[in-house]
């Protein structure tokens, strides 16, 4: 009997042992936000409520919590401003603008009263962040309420957020309310707001504004009341009778990271539906700079939706507004504010970006202030590839423009690692290169790595496993090693913890018997798989596939119309590499590594030989 116990504790243990580290044991904290706010537009100050119901879904007992206050950068003196100040490329938006503000033009969010669980917590203001030290411990799996008054004001518009854009529009509230900060696996994710990104819980807002009747507002959300609004909420042919004194807008959103609106007294309100869903909502200054381009701009976003979807995952939600606001382009979770005026091109490509967001902020919401690239760089991607649709331009060459900013930051010796907190590279130039470029090259050159038909498959796949989930970087590459079952790990790491450099050069050409010997050299230090493409004078072609040892296996063929040799793989501690083609040298035209350019070799002058030329490999001409 003795022996049997021992038997059945073990078996249940390693039965137990399984269970845990066959499943995901990350878990995700949920906020439940209802607020009730009133906007005076002759101070231009905000005044509310908030109730925040917090779910503890962690194993963590919490001591404190955190709060953003996003409109406290905008004092003198604050982070953002000395940043601003002191970095070499400052934001041309932004410079030293916050330095400037008079008292009635700064922004703040003050809070005036903070409860827990019915009772008074005491609390510390340190820039944007709010420190909140509890008398009650928040325990493992639990969920407890904050209630707080809070006051704030409307900061004049230099980023992102504020009042009177450049455009008239009266107020942009983005980053408008005190707002809980995330508490992960790996903590909490309290930082100072300088310049960009966020990173927030996923959950519920009951939202209530009230303000001057004649501002109409889009954003997040789903109004409640468009019987009482009117604005083009309302029904067709149904009139509805504003008062006089204030009205109150009622929104609710699910399962959103954040809540963002807009308002202005000049907006048009048009509504398109896409097949199949969502509805878009379009709010712009009805005017002769606007007017022609927003009403055109509707189909190409509609089709925008449609590509999105059947590409990259289905949008969620449903509704999507995209709102004349901001100083620029930003994206919020079923909204996004942009600049209204310029061209109809310029006007596609950013709401094409800012909307391409719904996938990798919204619902995927990777930590962007830690993996700006999962973020920016994938919806770069996208959004480049969604406009080669749009406009009838080859996919291949969608994404040429981020390779060029990429070589124009390695040649000015300004790339940093882009494993590295946004705020933290030492140049805007840097940062924006590293998550927009490089992020859009990662994809590109994964691609090239494990073929088209696995890329587009991995990336849907990737997205319907993890919405809803903070995916990090590894979560990504795995599911891509899945798909293509290719190890991948070696890429994602010299390309995002490194600066090391694709170089490859064709060295040196000889025959002899009859054959030609193609030495291949890894001038830099990040090994790749190579398409080498040899052109014979007749004009037949032939493509040399050499991977490298690390993904132990091949790609399938991408292009049937081109023969496909399959060769040993080139171990990345070689630096050289012999290719040996079955024809004289008098046969052979030219021979070319990555024809296509996918990859981002630094130096392509020296990636093809043109030998009906008679002339020498490029590195041999140099020397």
């Amino acid at each position: 009997m003795q022996k049997f116990r021992f038997i059945s504790f073990f078996v249940g243990s390693v039965l137990f042992s399984s269970l845990s580290y066959s499943q995901d044991l990350r878990w995700q904290q949920r906020v439940e936000y209802t607020m009730d706010v009133r906007l005076d537009v002759n101070t231009h100050k905000l005044a509310g409520t908030q109730k925040l119901v917090y779910h503890n879904n962690s194993g963590d007992t919490l001591r404190k919590v955190f709060y953003h206050l996003y409109w406290n950068a905008f004092q003198p003196g604050s982070m953002m401003d000395v940043r601003s100040i002191n970095i070499s490329d400052p934001d041309a938006r932004v410079k030293d603008r916050i330095s400037k503000l008079k008292d009635d033009e700064i922004g703040y969010q003050h809070i005036q009263n903070l409860k827990h669980d019915g009772k008074d917590v005491s609390y510390h203001v340190d820039g944007t962040i709010l420190e909140v030290t509890l008398s009650k411990p928040i325990l493992p799996g639990t969920k407890t309420v904050f209630e707080m008054k809070f006051e704030a004001q409307v900061p004049v518009q230099i980023r992102r957020s504020g009042r009177n854009n450049k455009e008239g529009i009266a107020y942009s509230m983005t980053q408008w309310y005190p707002k809980l900060a995330e508490y992960d696996h790996q903590g909490w994710h309290a930082y100072q707001y300088v310049a960009r990104e966020f990173h927030s819980p996923w959950g519920d807002f009951n939202v209530k504004i009230t303000l001057d009747p004649t501002l109409i507002i889009g954003g997040t959300g789903v109004l409640q009341n468009a019987d009482k609004i009117g604005h083009g909420y309302e029904k067709q042919g149904v009139a509805v009778k504003r008062p006089s004194g204030e009205l109150t807008w009622h929104f609710v959103a699910k399962n959103v990271i954040d809540f963002a609106w807009a308002a202005d007294p000049d907006y048009a309100h048009d509504r398109v539906d896409v097949p199949g869903g969502p509805q878009l909502h379009f709010f712009y200054q009805n005017n002769e700079k606007t007017a022609t381009n927003w009403k055109k701009l509707q189909e190409f976003s509609v089709k925008f939706f449609e590509f999105m979807s059947k590409t990259f995952g289905e949008y969620p939600y449903e509704s999507y507004a995209i709102i004349q606001g901001g100083d620029g382009g930003m994206e919020y979770p079923m909204c996004t504010l942009i600049m209204g005026e310029g061209s109809l091109s310029g006007l596609i490509g950013v709401m094409a970006h800012e909307a391409a967001h719904s996938w990798y902020q919204a619902v995927l919401a990777s930590n962007e202030a830690l993996y700006p690239w999962m973020d920016e760089g994938f919806t770069d991607f996208a959004r480049q590839e969604v406009m080669a649709q749009l406009l009838g331009s080859p996919v291949i060459t969608s994404h040429q423009p981020s390779y060029a900013s990429y070589f124009a930051l390695v040649s000015r010796g300004l790339q940093e690692p882009i494993s590295q907190h946004a705020d933290h590279y030492t140049t805007n130039l840097a940062y924006k290169v590293a998550a927009y470029s490089m992020g859009t090259i990662f994809l590109e050159q994964l691609k090239y790595i494990i073929g088209e038909e696995n890329f587009y498959k991995g990336m849907r796949r990737y997205y319907n496993t993890w919405k809803f989930r903070h995916p990090e970087p590894n979560d990504f590459i795995r599911v891509m090693e899945k798909v293509s079952g290719l190890q991948l790990k070696w890429y994602m790491s010299y390309w995002i913890n490194t600066t090391k450099k694709i170089d490859y050069s064709v060295k040196n050409v000889i025959e002899n018997r009859g054959s030609t010997f193609v030495t291949l050299e890894r001038v830099g230090e990040f090994p790749m798989p190579l398409d080498v493409v040899v052109t014979y004078k007749d004009g037949s072609k032939e493509m040399f596939y050499i991977p490298t040892n690390e993904t132990l296996g091949n790609k399938p063929v991408d292009d049937h119309t081109i023969q496909r040799l399959d060769l040993d793989a080139w171990p990345w501690v070689y630096p050289t590499y012999t290719l040996n083609i079955q024809h004289k040298v008098e046969d052979i035209a030219t021979i070319e590594i990555d024809p296509l350019q996918r990859m981002a070799d630094i130096e392509r002058r020296n990636n093809s030989v043109n030998l009906s030329l008679g002339l020498k490999p490029f590195t041999d001409q140099t020397k």
